[in-house]
């Protein structure tokens, strides 16, 4: 296989390695982060049914209504946001997908404050 040439060609050659091991059920659904350099987004989703249970990110409503913030800040309380959503789901227990991403920076931010805000990583 040739080796991919691009930034975005290596992270999603490094997404489809995670993939391989992290699955989510109805039981554990999936929490997929995706970083743009405007915003971060995440999803909650059941890859046996292909369902996406919950959506957030920085483009929420919740978020933008709050004022300007950093990306930091404002991945923190995107976590938060998706971890409200999903508790009000049912979904209490997740397994994390950072999506090609080093856990780093925002993706950890996120993570970090869903896990303050009830979920189980």
């Amino acid at each position: 296989m040739a080796k991919a040439k691009t930034k975005k060609a290596q992270r999603e050659r490094r997404h489809l390695r995670i993939r391989r091991r992290v699955a989510g059920t109805a039981e554990t659904p999936r929490l997929v982060v995706f970083r743009s350099l405007m915003g971060i987004f995440a999803q909650v989703i059941d890859d046996v049914a292909g369902k996406t249970l919950v959506a957030g990110g920085t483009d929420s409503k919740e978020i933008r209504e709050g004022g300007k913030k950093k990306k930091s800040e404002a991945a923190k309380a995107a976590g938060k946001l998706i971890a409200e959503r999903a508790m009000a789901a049912g979904v209490k227990k997740v397994a994390f997908d950072r999506g090609g991403y080093r856990f780093h920076g925002r993706v950890k931010a996120l993570a970090e404050a869903a896990r303050k805000a009830g979920l189980k990583f």
